[in-house]
């Protein structure tokens, strides 16, 4: 069977969307299957562009790949669905936000305004008709439900490199690994090391808001405990798991989270907050993790009960392990969902 997976692409941005689309890429490969992504650069501004890439994608036939055509696709993201085959399979990213959740009407122009209206007519024309349809969480599939009325199955995968964490012997620091930006909300932990003693915060990713965040910590007094790495290799990345006292991810309504799954594989209590959206469906108070107000005093607190209590840390980071084996199924078993 010769797959296609279709998404689009910000170029040089690249997030959970592109490694799970490299993720199904190799698992499909793995299953002896001809596998390719296909994608189109995408621009978020200005609206023109987002209309232009919707109609682009409606005039997309995927029968007709220069006789290279495949067998069954599988739709990622917004607007790649649009595209025409009649074996088409839906496993959903996430909606275009700012036309749902994300949109402010007091802020908006007219043009937005119209540009929305269009946007959620496009949906209802194309959301319904994959078979299956699949998200990647509960969350998306909620949004789905109340912005569409369109019903879905939330479809769990591993995050990269799932087999090389570890959990190793603690540090005396709390890892934030993420894209520094508003909506993931660093601000929360560094405004809380004012409050927390013995333990570093460490951050890992680059991003819009690490200048901001960096002047920040020195508005604060909390150089000496606030240390932002910038981008880290993959290796890296699994060490700093592996040592970490705890991970911190309190992003507003994230989609799904792969750093709360990392956490878990490297036996990490994770600290997110009531509003943080993907991470709750793993993150259960008091049992894996924390989950607090959005607050950074919160947050301060919880640190500090941890970093005082090493044995209760360790007790929820094996329990998020052993969650995590419970709730996440191999690659093997997202393919044999997608492709039918």
């Amino acid at each position: 069977m010769r797959v296609a997976i279709a998404t689009v692409q910000v170029p040089y941005l690249t997030g959970g969307a592109e490694a799970l689309a490299e993720g199904l890429k190799a698992a499909v490969a793995a299953r002896g299957h001809p596998v390719e992504v296909v994608t189109l650069p995408f621009r978020f501004f200005p609206p023109s562009e987002v209309d232009r890439a919707m109609r682009t994608w409606e005039a997309e036939d995927f029968t007709r790949l220069n006789l290279y055509e495949p067998d069954r696709v599988i739709c990622l993201k917004f607007p790649a669905y649009a595209l025409a085959h009649p074996r088409k399979s839906l496993w959903l990213c996430h909606q275009h936000r700012a036309a749902y959740e994300l949109f402010d009407e007091t802020r908006k122009s007219a043009e937005d305004v119209a540009l929305r209206s269009a946007i959620r007519a496009f949906d209802a024309r194309h959301l319904a008709l994959p078979a299956p349809r699949c998200t990647i969480s509960r969350r998306v599939s909620e949004r789905l439900r109340e912005s569409n009325g369109i019903e879905s199955t939330p479809l769990y995968h591993p995050p990269p490199r799932a087999r090389d964490h570890f959990c190793g012997r603690n540090e005396p620091y709390v890892l934030f690994p993420s894209r520094v930006e508003h909506a993931k909300r660093q601000e929360l932990l560094v405004r809380a090391m004012r409050d927390v003693r013995g333990l570093t915060a460490v951050f890992a990713g680059d991003g819009g808001q690490i200048g901001a965040m960096r002047a920040l910590t020195e508005e604060l007094g909390v150089t000496d405990r606030a240390r932002f790495l910038g981008r880290v290799t993959p290796e890296e990345l699994v060490a700093l798991y592996a040592h970490a006292a705890a991970v911190c991810f309190c992003p507003h309504d994230e989609d799904y989270g792969y750093v709360t799954l990392e956490a878990m594989l490297s036996s990490k209590p994770v600290i997110t907050c009531t509003d943080s959206g993907g991470p709750l469906e793993f993150v259960v108070d008091g049992e894996t993790g924390v989950v607090v107000a959005p607050d950074a005093g919160e947050i301060a607190r919880c640190l500090s009960t941890l970093a005082a209590q090493p044995s209760r840390a360790a007790r929820l980071g094996r329990a998020g392990r052993e969650r995590y084996g419970e709730m996440v199924p191999p690659w093997d078993a997202v393919v044999d969902t997608l492709l039918p």
